[in-house]
């Protein structure tokens, strides 16, 4: 489990305190001074907890908030208010923007360290249920609502900082025929040993997922046009050694697969076109893989 968490404080003494308090319990502490280093380092940093000062020199603790809280990859961190003195009705404005929890100046040490500590095990439980909802059962790869997730990041991503993004569509062949031939449990087998497949052959980087059916989709960022299409070639390989005993014998697996690579000028164009692309290959006889191309009249039936 990561144990990270980020102080906003303005004063130098506290960020020494709490890095002392927190080191008896090897918890790391990322120091920001200000509420724009704050949000920086947020986003920047894989923190679990933020301890968040009410008032500062720049702005104060609930602005803050609010901003972090409107960061994707901050939602679901725990945010602690730290606070010399407060009203009730600034607590209550403090967890409606989103806090979990406040704590007052001067602050006890060990109920500091084990505020922190409930923190930790709340985004630790809450990260375990995320993943879990982002994971498609039958396959173990992620599911399609993570997929979308990421693909936005990735373009926000690549919008901040260039970079090459590129995706593949896969649907496997003739699948209705194998369903309706051997029953649904050989089809849930082929989809499991696609999926084995795709994990295996794939980098930590790339993402890839169930994306619906019997279709699969994978984003590979940084990778560039030719790992791409590369990629997608040797997976077409891997499927066709496949081999599952049925009552009627062996069955072997193909399946068709479309490329496309992110365009800025048209970067939610992404997965529509490497689903064009994988309907070309489906028309130029399966057991293929196509890269999109506006120019393809194939592209556009």
């Amino acid at each position: 489990m990561n144990r990270r968490v980020l102080l906003v404080d303005d004063s130098a003494l506290i960020h020494r305190l709490v890095a002392t308090w927190l080191k008896c319990d090897q918890i790391e502490v990322v120091s920001a001074y200000t509420g724009d280093q704050a949000v920086e380092l947020a986003v920047l940093h894989s923190v679990q907890v933020i301890l968040l000062d009410v008032e500062m020199p720049d702005t104060n603790g609930f602005e803050v908030c609010r901003r972090l809280k409107s960061e994707s990859s901050c939602v679901n961190i725990p945010i602690i208010f730290l606070t010399g003195a407060s009203s009730p009705e600034d607590r209550v404005k403090g967890l409606d923007l989103g806090a979990t929890d406040y704590i007052t100046k001067p602050f006890h040490p060990a109920e500091f360290q084990a505020r922190v500590r409930a923190a930790l095990r709340t985004k630790h439980l809450l990260d375990l249920l995320q993943q879990r909802a982002q994971i498609d059962g039958l396959t173990s790869l992620r599911n399609r609502a993570y997929l979308d997730e990421h693909l936005s990041s990735e373009l926000s991503r690549i919008n901040r900082q260039s970079g090459t993004l590129g995706a593949i569509m896969i649907d496997v062949d003739n699948f209705k025929t194998i369903n309706d031939t051997h029953g649904h449990l050989i089809g849930d087998e082929v989809l499991r040993q696609i999926g084995e497949v795709l994990n295996s052959q794939t980098r930590n980087e790339d993402i890839v997922a169930r994306y619906g059916g019997e279709e699969f989709a994978i984003l590979t960022p940084g990778v560039g046009h030719d790992g791409t299409y590369q990629l997608a070639e040797r997976l077409r390989q891997e499927v066709e050694k496949i081999r599952i005993h049925t009552r009627n014998g062996l069955l072997r697996i193909t399946c068709s697969l479309g490329v496309a690579y992110h365009d800025p000028n048209a970067p939610d164009t992404l997965l529509r076109r490497a689903d064009q692309a994988l309907y070309a290959a489906k028309r130029r006889g399966k057991n293929c893989v196509v890269v999109y191309d506006p120019n393809l009249k194939s592209m556009a039936a």
